[in-house]
């Protein structure tokens, strides 16, 4: 079960170095969880995937960025394949951090939607 490092014993924590081949970004993330958590070694490699599904989450960002959101094709325009891939990512990274147990918390003014008439 992921806890956070304020509520487990205090001993000395040693973080481990982000894995190789990870972007900045995704390394300050790994570095970031394990600061504030105590991961078990299962969900270390969850988070693992996350990192690097960020990773190509951004990726597929820059392309979106650099090439707009369609491209020509013999029958005209058609959706960028890097939609798919930002999506796909979105959701794997969202569901990778949901299973660690770091999804993100409702705020306490968060109320249910309201219905359009």
């Amino acid at each position: 079960m992921t806890r956070k490092l304020a509520d487990a014993p205090l001993h000395a924590v040693k973080i481990p170095p982000p894995p190789d081949g990870l972007s900045a970004e995704a390394g300050k993330l790994w570095t970031d969880v394990f600061e504030e958590f105590e991961l078990p070694p299962h969900a270390a490699k969850t988070l693992h995937v996350a990192c690097q599904t960020l990773d190509r989450l951004r990726q597929a960002q820059a392309a979106l960025a650099a090439d707009g959101i369609t491209l020509d094709g013999r029958q005209g325009l058609r959706p960028h394949p890097a939609i798919a891939i930002e999506r796909d990512s979105r959701t794997a990274y969202l569901r990778a951090m949901r299973e660690i147990g770091l999804d993100l918390e409702l705020p306490t003014n968060a109320r249910a939607p309201t219905r359009w008439r």
